[in-house]
């Protein structure tokens, strides 16, 4: 086995073309920003290598970056947010996302406009949650 730090590497993930990222996340918000490290803006885990691979990912020839989640909580709340939870700790950037993905579906983000991540995200939120969203991303100036 190879040790974690080269395995990790963002430069050696980047000479590997095509290389493809997939790491689970607790919640998303509507610009595409990343919270994995922490659960209702509490620290829960550290982010393992989801920095180094989204980082590597980018310079990887035809690599994608994906960060996948349930659209809600076990208690229905919802995981895609206008803004994360306050306390919550961005793991992954914005432009390092290229695709999010829920039971509801895939969001391709890199590339768009903050307004166009924002619409995509919404549809693949919970249908409970959509009608929401959209009032709450034009408060926020997030859908013009």
């Amino acid at each position: 086995m190879l040790p974690a730090a080269w395995v990790n590497d963002p430069r050696v993930i980047a000479r590997e073309p095509n290389f493809v990222s997939i790491n689970a996340t607790s919640e998303v918000d509507l610009m595409g920003q990343v919270a994995s490290e922490t659960i209702a803006g509490r620290y829960w885990s550290g982010s393992g290598g989801q920095t180094d691979f989204a980082r590597g990912v980018q310079y990887s020839e035809g690599g994608q970056v994906f960060l996948v989640l349930h659209s809600t909580t076990s208690a229905g709340l919802g995981r895609i947010n206008v803004r994360l939870t306050p306390g919550s700790v961005v793991t992954t950037l914005k432009n390092t996302v290229d695709k999010v993905v829920t039971e509801h579906g895939v969001a391709e983000l890199r590339g768009r406009s903050l307004s166009a991540r924002a619409r995509a995200l919404i549809e693949i939120a919970h249908p409970d949650h959509r009608e929401r969203l959209r009032h709450e991303a034009g408060q926020a100036g997030l859908l013009s």
